[in-house]
């Protein structure tokens, strides 16, 4: 008894008489008994056989006890090892079928891309982010806002830069319960609905500039809590009746009271909505042990609102119609953003070392910003703006948002307000380079913003 004990059977004490048929060794399914002479072996032919039939799932095999385990799956018996492929147990032959079998280790099934982007909703908000000037479309003859743009431009940015803000507590609180991102903007819409029109009284002469400053205030707060909350077709679905008076205007005059009902029904519509969508949320159940988010860390969010709403707006002072695609072209942006994301997931899976992922991961970069960028050089054409200062602020602004949503704040809030306030000071203190600064500052902060995405972005462990 004081001896090693094997592990396996089939040790020396097994070469026994075992029984086999003489003759040409039998078919796998033959039931029928053979005698096999002691010294005589396996049989070569039966164990290829076998081996042939379960090549595919012997071959990932990395130990010949998996070969085990699946003949055992196979339902083999152990009369069967020994009558059929003269072996004297399961381990022997399983370790010749391994021996037999050439390793092969398949490519395991590539796994869903987490990131896939949805293109109609990407486009869509896209379009959304256009249609509200329709309102001003209609409108235009009967307070011609031209003469009191500036109202309308500062609430316009004050409501963006706080929009920013909200939207990025919201998605924070999102990760608690949507009951607690809907309390969020129940209190912040309203309050930067409030401010945004306060900021703009001063700018407001008496008549209608007030009231409309207003309506863009709430309209543009109802509209966050939308696209904070998905709801975008409820969002399109307030906006048809500015859709429909619109097209009509090249056949019909709709006359004071549409050009004012039209837009008045769109706001109500898109107020009712936003209600709509934040009761349904408030009727879930409340999170338990929920934490609020500091407000500092919105802080650069909106901080970035403002900025680029300057820098936008200095672009729309020489060529709105340009605008207008940059607006539009928001939608695609931010289904790039995911395709980046999705790519540079892609591109750690397939490289093996942290040089081939950064310059898998600069053209991955590249070629998303390029993906971006190329439809707007026809826009431009068309809307006879020139299409570089316009290629370089929506360079600028996509890999800002690119950055952002890395949940890297700080940096791309600061490039771009430096961008901006350099780029307005000069044409209000009519200083060098005059209109050639919007296209500076912005080439500037586009190859900054980039060499920095760049080098955070190129690591692995970003996209880990």
């Amino acid at each position: 008894m004081s001896g090693p004990m094997a592990l396996e059977p089939g040790g020396t004490e097994q070469d026994t008489l075992a029984l086999r048929l003489a003759g040409t060794p039998a078919r796998r399914d033959d039931r029928t008994l053979t005698l096999r002479l002691p010294g005589g072996g396996p049989d070569p032919e039966a164990v290829s056989r076998l081996a042939a039939d379960l090549a595919d799932r012997i071959g990932p095999a990395v130990h010949p006890y998996e070969v085990a385990a699946l003949l055992e799956a196979e339902g083999l018996t152990a009369e069967q090892i020994t009558e059929r492929y003269g072996h004297p147990d399961l381990f022997s032959l399983a370790t010749a079928l391994y021996a037999q079998v050439p390793r092969t280790f398949p490519e395991p099934a590539p796994a869903a891309d987490p990131w896939r982007p949805d293109t109609v909703r990407s486009l869509l908000r896209g379009v959304l982010f256009a249609l509200p000037g329709l309102a001003y479309l209609l409108t235009a003859p009967l307070w011609h806002p031209g003469r009191h743009a500036a109202a309308l431009i500062v609430a316009g940015l004050a409501s963006w830069a706080w929009g920013q803000g909200l939207g990025h507590r919201a998605h924070l609180r999102m990760a608690t319960g949507r009951r607690e991102a809907a309390r969020t903007l129940l209190t912040g819409a309203p309050l930067g609905a409030l401010l945004a029109t306060a900021v703009a009284a001063p700018l407001a002469p008496q008549g209608p500039v007030l009231p409309a400053v207003a309506a863009q205030s709430l309209y543009l707060a109802a509209a966050g809590v939308l696209l904070v909350m998905a709801r975008e077709w409820l969002l399109f679905a307030g906006l048809t009746p500015l859709i429909a008076g619109a097209a009509a205007l090249p056949w019909w005059e709709p006359g004071a009271v549409l050009r004012t009902g039209l837009p008045l029904l769109a706001l109500l519509a898109t107020l009712a909505g936003a209600g709509h969508a934040l009761r349904g949320a408030l009727a879930a159940p409340a999170a338990a042990g929920a934490t609020r988010p500091r407000l500092l860390w919105s802080l650069p969010y909106g901080l970035f609102g403002l900025a680029a709403g300057v820098l936008v707006l200095l672009e729309g002072r020489r060529e709105p119609y340009a605008v207008i695609a940059l607006t539009v072209s928001m939608g695609p942006a931010e289904w790039l953003l995911y395709r980046y994301r999705g790519l540079s997931v892609a591109a750690l899976r397939a490289t093996a070392t942290p040089a081939a992922f950064l310059l898998r991961s600069a053209a991955v970069l590249g070629g998303c910003l390029l993906a971006y960028l190329l439809p707007l050089l026809p826009a431009a054409h068309l809307t006879g703006a020139d299409p570089v200062p316009l290629l370089l602020l929506a360079a600028t602004l996509w890999t800002a948002l690119l950055l952002q949503a890395f949940s890297v704040a700080w940096p791309p809030a600061v490039i771009c307000l430096a961008a901006a306030a350099v780029a307005g000071a000069v044409p209000l203190l009519r200083l060098p380079p005059g209109p050639a600064a919007l296209p500076l500052c912005c080439g500037a902060a586009a190859t900054a913003l980039a060499v920095y995405a760049l080098r955070l972005l190129g690591r692995p462990a970003r996209h880990a």
